[in-house]
């Protein structure tokens, strides 16, 4: 994210096409919009499209070889050479070569506001903290290297694009042909830093519709609906990510639903959740709360055993357990944002064998598959 000030650098606007000036359903886009922190400068009452430049640096040690990142090999025998001196009797000291390629650009395609049915077509803060993590799990380890992942909510698909760098199969997934296709459009703006051998999808993934979600033999090549060998490759998927998909209860309830039947078969799968606490005033509590924040925990059973959540814990549906991870801990790759003080990140993991009072799925979901 370039730019004065810590704001993105904005290209010209785009402009909007029909589709992304009117609802999917025919029916006048409700009033109210939002507007996330990462696009403050930007003009508030344009309805259009923007290309913004978000630029991720890259550790003077790490260099991008075929579809790895990979350590630069040091030669231990050199680092002990003779001292010497130069023609003016200073040290010549023996310097490290300076990796070239020290950052790359990612080019998001997104709107500066949005109405709430479609934040998707913007990028928020804990992107930017879930894309940090996945970046520093790829420069300090392999263990995305070869995988299947899937990202849910997607919205702009930069995390998952991230993990195409060195992944075999990511899917791009969200709600909503308006989004779909913003999500599309900027896969193709980034084409050319994608490997050619990895497969991406931008796919629709309704978490309220059944399951297993609509399917055909033979997709149109503008469909985003799902064939039945990438629903098999789906399975196959090890790893998922999501990015402040937590603000509406009934969606985290339609988002642990379909976890469960993701997580439940097939190999054995993670999660890992950036999300950020919203306060409200409440009239229930007379307090300022974060409700969203508390139907989340309600679903996740903290490993940590944290005392603060012990009354969430006991009515937790006990089917996930997680472990928030300590954000101190992970270097900032994006460039020029603020992490705040209210993003967490969980890594969130299916747990099999539950108890009899923790119920398969929340009062009023769909059963367990």
């Amino acid at each position: 994210m370039d730019g004065d000030n810590g704001q993105p650098h904005i290209s010209p606007p785009i402009q909007p096409s029909p589709a992304m000036n009117s609802s999917e359903d025919g029916q006048k886009e409700e009033e109210d919009h939002v507007m996330s922190e990462i696009h403050l400068g930007c003009p508030p009452k344009f309805s259009g499209s923007f290309i913004s430049h978000f630029t991720f640096s890259i550790p003077p040690d790490v260099e991008y070889i075929g579809s790895k990142y990979e350590y630069e090999v040091v030669d231990d025998s050199k680092q002990h050479q003779e001292v010497s001196v130069d023609d003016d009797g200073d040290l010549a000291l023996p310097r490290r070569k300076k990796n070239s390629k020290d950052k790359f650009v990612v080019d998001i395609q997104h709107n500066v506001t949005s109405s709430i049915l479609k934040v998707g077509l913007q990028v928020w803060r804990a992107e930017l903290v879930l894309a940090d993590f996945v970046l520093h799990r790829i420069f300090t380890s392999s263990e995305f290297d070869g995988i299947v992942a899937v990202e849910l909510g997607a919205g702009t698909g930069l995390v998952g694009m991230l993990l195409a760098r060195v992944a075999k199969t990511v899917f791009l997934t969200d709600h909503g042909v308006e989004i779909l296709e913003n999500c599309a459009a900027t896969l193709d703006l980034n084409s050319a830093m994608l490997p050619s051998k990895t497969s991406v999808y931008v796919r629709e993934l309704d978490w309220k519709a059944s399951w297993p979600p609509t399917q055909h033999d033979s997709a149109p090549c503008h469909s985003y609906a799902w064939n039945p060998s990438e629903f098999e490759e789906l399975e196959r998927a090890s790893l998922l990510v999501a990015a402040d998909v937590i603000y509406s209860d009934d969606l985290t309830d339609a988002l642990f639903s379909t976890l469960e039947r993701l997580m439940s078969h097939g190999l054995k799968k993670v999660l890992y959740l950036a999300l950020e606490k919203r306060y409200n005033f409440s009239l229930d509590d007379l307090d300022v709360v974060a409700n969203g924040y508390s139907c989340f925990r309600s679903y996740v059973r903290d490993e940590s055993g944290d005392a603060e959540h012990e009354e969430l814990q006991n009515r937790s549906l006990c089917a996930f357990v997680g472990t928030r991870i300590d954000l101190t801990e992970i270097p900032q790759y994006a460039n020029n944002y603020d992490r705040g003080q209210d993003v967490e990140l969980w890594q969130i993991k299916y747990a099999k064998e539950v108890s009899n009072q923790c119920s398969n799925v929340a009062q009023g979901s769909s059963p367990t598959l």
